[in-house]
């Protein structure tokens, strides 16, 4: 018996609407000559590359401190290895050692010293990381009143912007997903705001209760321009820092980090803050005012027209 050719079975794709002939449509089947995710500019992967290469770096400087003449003979070499190996403090005893090593340091290598410092604070700072407050006094403590502070302005800025640029290119899935009800808030403020972002800006960084790490992953998603949020982090950090920085001055004289946090700087902290809305507030009621006025003048002319 001669046997009946089949059907060819003809569907349509639900992707891309177009006839398919048996056999998947091309659009979901994978592309052979699209990049891997794994290997694309935006991929975790390198995002993990970045913040291992910059452990590794700032493990190698910290763990190859120079040798220095002013240690006695008395000591032992593998007391000798524990001095020259650095971690970040965790509490005032010791960033005392640490303070007290590195100036010693300082006087045979500044610029070891220095280059150590630079990179431990734009590590804390781009990966968000942190800490930094202990850093601010280290500065004091190493540097002075107004070469630390200096140090500090520049260096936090420069970190918060290396962690804003992070976060654009890699972390705005995980903050979506992570903090969608405090990002819908913040954006709702920042949109209020717009037309005066910087004092806004400002408002938030001078305020003793913001966190900044928050603050530096969450501007780019919120399409915050990089020159507003560079300067106002120069300019609002600036009372915290030197705060820092002439604790780290009387380091040894203190015995407790609670100063930092006691009423009094959080109450002036928090006026200077109240003070950085004024302007804000200025031009927001300008702009109200003159969007008021154009507004009356157009019914005005519309009338004027209909008769």
């Amino acid at each position: 018996m001669r046997r009946r050719p089949r059907a060819i079975r003809s569907d349509h794709c639900s992707l891309c609407g177009g006839a398919v002939l048996g056999v998947e449509c091309s659009s979901v089947l994978p592309d052979p000559h699209r990049e891997p995710v794994f290997m694309s500019a935006n991929s975790p992967v390198n995002l993990l590359l970045i913040f291992g290469s910059a452990t590794f770096y700032l493990y190698v400087l910290s763990r190859n401190l120079p040798h220095a003449t002013y240690k006695r003979e008395s000591v032992s070499e593998e007391e000798s290895q524990e001095q020259r190996s650095l971690t970040f403090p965790s509490d005032l005893e010791e960033l005392r050692a640490i303070a007290g090593l590195l100036y010693s340091y300082k006087a045979e290598h500044t610029g070891y010293v220095l280059l150590l410092f630079c990179s431990a604070y734009l590590y804390k700072q781009t990966f968000a990381i942190p800490g930094s407050s202990f850093l601010n006094i280290l500065a004091g403590a190493l540097f002075g009143p107004w070469l630390g502070l200096a140090l500090c302005c520049v260096l936090t800025a420069i970190g918060a912007t290396f962690c804003f640029l992070l976060s654009r290119a890699y972390g705005k899935q995980f903050v979506v997903r992570r903090f969608p009800e405090k990002l819908a808030i913040l954006q709702e403020k920042v949109q209020e705001n717009r037309n005066s972002l910087f004092f806004f800006l400002l408002f938030l960084r001078f305020f003793p209760m913001t966190p900044n790490w928050f603050l530096n992953i969450t501007s780019p998603i919120l399409n915050v321009p990089l020159t507003h949020f560079f300067f106002s982090i120069v300019v609002g950090l600036l009372p915290y820092n030197f705060i820092c920085v002439q604790t780290g001055c009387i380091l040894s004289e203190i015995s407790s980090l609670d100063i930092l946090f006691s009423w009094s700087i959080l109450v002036k902290l928090l006026a200077i803050a109240m003070v950085a809305l004024v302007p804000g507030a200025v031009i927001k009621h300008c702009s109200h005012h003159q969007l008021g006025e154009k507004v009356k003048n157009g019914h005005v002319d519309n009338g004027r027209k209909t008769q």
